[in-house]
Parts: C-alpha cells; structure tokens; sequence
C-alpha cells in the first residue's frame, strides 16, 4: 500500500506542528545543499519560523552577494518589461535598494561584532562559520604569497650559486695560469743557471805566475827542510 495523501493545513497541534517544521526544515535545506552540490547551482535558501527565528543556507561565501546578484536580475527584468517608470515605480526602486543598503550594513556590522545581542544561537554559529571560512581563505592566500616569495628567493638562490661557481672557477684559470707562467720562467732561470754551472771556463780565467818568484819560493822552501844543525854543531850565523 502507498503512503496516503497528507492534507495540506495547518497543523493545529503545537507538537506536532513543531516537529513537522524541524522535519520539513532540515529536509529542505538538504535539498538545496543537494542542488547546489549536484548541479554546481547558487542557491539561498531563508525560512522564518512561527516564533520569528531565521534559518538560512547559501551555497556562496556570502548570503548578501547572492540577494545583490538577485536584486540585479530582478531590477533588470523588470527594466526590460517597463518601457517607461513613473514616480511610483521610482519610489519602489528606491525602497528596495535602502532595503539593500540597510542588509548589506547590517552584515558589515555583525562581521566587525557588532549588534549580535539580537542574533539568536543559529544565526550566530553560522556567523562564525562564514567568518572561519573567510579566515580560511585568507590564510590560504597568504600562505601561498609565502610559498611564492620562497620559491623566488630559491631561485635567485640557485642564480646567484651559478654566478658563484662561474667567478670561482674562472678564478682558479686565472691562478692555474699565473702559476704556470711562474713555474716556466723558474725552469728557464733552472736552465740557464745550469748551463753556466758545466762551462766555467767561460767566466774563469788562469792566472799568470812570475817564475822568479816560484823558484825564489822552491828555494826558501829547500832551505828550510835542513837539518838546523850543521854536522859540527855550530849554527849558522843568520840564525843567531
């Protein structure tokens, strides 16, 4: 058997009557969670309760930027089927968009605390939700300014590194050769020494003696390897 039709009425028993409000809420609001997921839709969802609580979905980051956009193609639509406004019709614009003006400041001044001693608990756990989500977001965003400022810094890093090995290892041809150059001349100043060393003769020359002067020497020289004593023992008078 299939479920019967329900009637559509008031439910007069207060219970009952809150209890279907919960059920068909919540049920509501995840259809449109649903939708919004399913179709990638932008959906806003508001419910006033009997006793004047708000309940409230929005598939963007914002409830106020989806009734502007709703606003916009309303007033559009409207401006395409009116070819012409009077005063009246003026007048309702105005009144609609201090309606907006009002809503919008209004967010302003709950997203800055404050006014929120109206809020009621929802209201305001869906009010930290939207600013954690904010919160979220903006620390996203820095964070990944921080990783691109790193990885440009990385880079530089890696540039300057390149630049460094580059000087150092011209550098080190510059000593390479510096030393090589010292290392010839030495060799060359070895060889020349060297050179000179094998052919005195070149800078030596022999000296000239005076004969006389070699046997007046040879003479002295005999002289003094006599005995000091002739054979009669008496001295020579040159060495008295």
């Amino acid at each position: 058997m299939g479920r019967g039709k329900v009637e559509l009425k008031r439910i007069e028993n207060k219970i009952n009557r809150q209890v279907t409000f919960a059920k068909r809420r919540n049920g509501l609001l995840k259809k449109a969670y649903e939708l919004s997921i399913l179709c990638d839709a932008e959906v806003a969802l508001i419910v006033f309760s009997n006793r004047g609580k708000l309940y409230e979905f929005c598939s963007s980051s914002s409830m106020s930027k989806t009734l502007e956009r709703y606003h916009r193609c309303s007033y559009a639509d409207a401006g395409m089927n009116q070819s012409s406004k009077d005063p009246q019709s003026d007048y309702q614009e105005y009144l609609k968009l201090k309606a907006k003006v009002e809503v919008l400041q209004q967010s302003q001044r709950h997203l800055l605390g404050e006014d929120l001693a109206q809020l009621g608990a929802k209201q305001l756990d869906q009010l930290e939700r939207q600013l954690d989500a904010s919160l979220r977001q903006i620390r996203s965003t820095k964070t990944q300014h921080m990783l691109d400022q790193l990885s440009d810094l990385q880079q530089k890093e890696r540039s300057l590194m390149e630049v460094n090995k580059a000087l150092r290892n011209k550098q080190l041809e510059e000593t390479t050769a510096a030393f090589q150059l010292s290392w010839d001349v030495s060799e060359e100043h070895n060889l020349r020494h060297r050179s000179q060393t094998i052919h005195p003769e070149g800078f030596f020359q022999p000296l000239e003696c005076n004969s006389s002067i070699m046997n007046y020497n040879m003479v002295v020289a005999d002289a003094e390897a006599e005995p000091t004593q002739n054979p009669s023992g008496i001295l020579p008078g040159w060495m008295l």
